[in-house]
C-alpha cells in the first residue's frame, strides 16, 4: 500500500507541472548558457585580448616553484587564472543581467503599470489541457 501512496505522489507531482517546469528551464537555461558562452568567447574575450595583448590573463602573475627534492620540473602558480576565472565570470554576470534580467524586469514594469497586457493563452491550448487534466483525474481500471 505504501508504493501506491508514493507512485500517487510523484503522479500529483508532474501533474502540479513543477517537473515539466523546471525541465524546461534547464533545457533553456542550457540553450542560453551556449549564447551567453559564444558571446564571452568570441566578443568579450578578444576586447581583453586587444587590451592586455593576450587573450586571456592566465600567465599575467606566475611564481615558478623549483622542486625542493630530486630535480624535477619546476611547479608554476597561476596567479591570473583565477584572476581569468574571475573577469569570465563578471563578464557572464553582466551578460545575463543586461540581456535577460533588466529586460524582463522592464517588461514586469509595464505589465504592472497597464502599459502591456497580460499575454492570453489561447482557447485551444485551455481546452486541450483541461481535456488532459480531466483524462489523468480518471480512475484506472
Amino acid at each position: 500500500m505504501r508504493g501506491n501512496a508514493v507512485l500517487q505522489g510523484f503522479k500529483d507531482f508532474i501533474a502540479r507541472g513543477n517537473a515539466v517546469d523546471l525541465a524546461v528551464g534547464v533545457v533553456i537555461g542550457a540553450a542560453f548558457g551556449a549564447v551567453v558562452t559564444a558571446l564571452v568567447d568570441n566578443v568579450l574575450n578578444p576586447l581583453i585580448g586587444g587590451i592586455f595583448g593576450q587573450p586571456n590573463l592566465d600567465r599575467i602573475w606566475v611564481i615558478t616553484l623549483s622542486p625542493a627534492v630530486g630535480g624535477g620540473e619546476p611547479t608554476e602558480v597561476l596567479f591570473g587564472a583565477v584572476l581569468t576565472a574571475l573577469i569570465n565570470f563578471l563578464l557572464v554576470a553582466a551578460a545575463i543581467y543586461f540581456c535577460v534580467v533588466m529586460p524582463l524586469n522592464k517588461l514586469a514594469e509595464r505589465r504592472a503599470r497597464g502599459e502591456e497586457e497580460e499575454p492570453e493563452p489561447p482557447a485551444e491550448d485551455v481546452a486541450l489541457l483541461t481535456e488532459i487534466r480531466d483524462l489523468l483525474a480518471q480512475p484506472k481500471v
